[in-house]
């Protein structure tokens, strides 16, 4: 009997940077449910990722999309309302391998492990009212396998901090349990999207396809291979990079700050942002996913800040003053500056999926998923782009894209042996300390004659097997040992002699029992590591062969 026996309800969570949802399914009875009912909101599959706290910061009042903004009240007089808290956002973006810099910036006390467990919080009260609703003798925590999404680009800390932060937000039992486990979000994605192979007959076993997760914060790319029954394998490295619809949100606002100027855009983000951000909302309705980037096809998009954004004519000043004024307070957005908010981002997302297509060869389909996919000029350049680079132009964008992920994440829930192999991104390996020889470097040389070095596990680029072993047997180094402790590492690069060396990062410890002290040196241990799983898993045996206590904590 396994954990998986308990299992009767499994649920699904796209965590994403601007939007996320849950699906839920009876292992009996697999019919996939999207949730459509959110806070003030009935129909959308996903809702904001946002927080609205009280003024000190203490409790979450409103999550969601009433968290993030709301129309506001049409008046040309000057508001003397005293400004809301800012809501929290984006703020998966600080577990992202990216300059602190142009990360989001956090109230003083909410750190994104608060929020990111707070947010969790408030969605798994919704999950476990659902759940109960509909299953009310499923006992949640014993019962249910709990499958969250992370970005590609992930790293084993940013995994390990997602997994804290479930477990804080009380949807599993322990830390360390089982029934929470992790998938990419672009891998999940191509689960979903096997069955769309079959649609255009293309569920041939050794058809490659590559999946573009066009989201919000990151866009994330994964190759991947049919193999026989309806199981997938990964070709390449998944890759990802942060260039998703948030960053043409955030040039339609630099070139608003153009005509206002950039203090009043820094006084609206700080003290007004519900307004700023209906604003925001109101250009993606009317404009973001509708624009084609044929100019034939644009109608000219009046921006009326009397209507969107009021509160903004109280602090503007000077020529723009009388400019806006002027202009009746309407800013006209042209064909070409919409064209010029787009193409920054569109240019990297080409980048990336060329450096994907340059990794894995010939595929005989392209999935756009995700939000931002949903957008029409997005669309056009990728097929412009890549024509020739797909067999027979294959390249699609499936119904209902928000939800592929959530549904993809489902799927593999309810039948995870859909995934037989993942591509490793990085090297792995452990500190070991042999004897120091004539040749090693003497600045090197440690006490009782050590010198500690890198040993290899597994190299970046391997397709693996997600319940393939590496490991190691190892002797006690004194008699009445009890326990070992190893410290793990991963490198970028593919091979590495010692653990200080650029690109070599720290993953965690390994913490193995050593039992039978009283057979002193006469005794051996193996302990083993996966690493095709999404989170490195440890066992060991001793050397009759009998499983002994392995645990793994990652460095958070």
């Amino acid at each position: 009997m396994t954990w998986m026996d308990d299992v009767r309800v499994v649920i699904s969570i796209d965590f994403g940077t601007t939007y996320s949802g849950f699906a839920y399914a009876h292992k009996v009875n697999s019919e996939i449910i999207t949730n459509d009912t959110w806070p003030e909101q009935i129909g959308p599959l996903k809702t904001n990722t946002v927080l609205q706290y009280d003024p000190k910061f203490k409790t979450v009042e409103e999550w969601g999309y009433p968290a993030l903004a709301k129309k506001p009240k049409r008046s040309k007089a000057k508001s003397k309302n005293q400004p809301a808290p800012k809501p929290i956002e984006h703020f998966k973006l600080h577990l992202g391998n990216m300059p602190e810099n142009e990360k989001p910036e956090l109230p003083k006390g909410i750190n994104h492990k608060k929020a990111i467990t707070d947010y969790l919080k408030s969605m798994g009260k919704l999950i476990k009212e659902t759940i109960n609703t509909r299953w009310p003798n499923v006992k949640f925590l014993e019962q249910v396998l709990v499958i969250v999404t992370v970005p590609a680009e992930f790293s084993d800390q940013a995994k390990a901090i997602m997994r804290e932060c479930v477990h804080q937000a009380g949807l599993i039992a322990t830390k360390n349990s089982e029934k929470l486990q992790l998938t990419t979000e672009p891998e999940a994605a191509a689960v979903h999207c096997m069955k769309v192979l079959k649609e255009h007959t293309l569920d041939i076993v050794g058809t490659n396809f590559l999946i573009v997760d066009c989201g919000g914060g990151t866009v994330d790319l994964t190759t991947r291979q049919l193999l026989a029954n309806d199981r997938l394998g990964e070709k390449t490295i998944r890759t990802g990079g942060f260039c998703g619809g948030l960053y043409v949100d955030r040039q339609f606002l630099a070139f608003v700050g153009t005509k206002v100027g950039p203090s009043v855009m820094r006084v609206l983000q700080d003290n007004h942002y519900g307004q700023l951000q209906y604003m925001v909302q109101d250009f993606c309705k009317k404009v973001k996913l509708l624009f084609t980037g044929v100019k034939e096809e644009y109608k000219s998009y009046e921006l009326d800040l009397d209507d969107v954004c009021p509160v903004m004519k109280q602090y503007v000043t000077g020529d723009k003053l009388d400019q806006l004024e002027e202009d009746e307070w309407i800013i006209e957005v042209s064909f070409e500056e919409v064209k010029r908010m787009f193409d920054p981002v569109v240019k990297k997302i080409i980048k990336l999926i060329r450096d994907q297509l340059n990794r894995g060869g010939t595929i005989s389909a392209m999935f756009l998923v995700g939000g931002f996919s949903e957008s029409k000029y997005l669309q056009k350049r990728i097929k412009e782009e890549f024509s020739n680079d797909v067999k027979n132009n294959n390249i699609c964008v499936p119904s209902q894209p928000m939800a592929a992920i959530v549904r993809g994440a489902l799927e593999y829930g309810l039948n995870m042996k859909k995934i037989k192999s993942r591509t490793l991104p990085l090297t792995y390996g452990i500190e070991l300390a042999p004897l120091w020889k004539p040749g090693d470097p003497p600045e090197r040389r440690q006490t009782h004659d050590r010198i500690f070095k890198f040993r290899r596990l597994v190299e970046k680029g391997r397709e693996v097997d997600v319940d393939q072993e590496f490991g190691l047997e190892l002797h006690p180094s004194y008699a009445n040992q009890t326990e070992i402790s190893i410290e793990v590492y991963s490198t970028t690069a593919s091979e590495a002699t010692y653990c200080d060396e650029p690109g070599m990062k720290k993953v965690g410890e390994l913490r193995l029992d050593f039992p039978d002290p009283h057979l002193g040196f006469q005794r051996t241990i193996k302990f083993t590591l996966t690493f095709g799983q999404m989170e490195i898993r440890a066992y060991a045996r001793n050397q009759l062969g009998k499983t002994t206590n392995a645990t793994f904590e990652f460095l958070l």
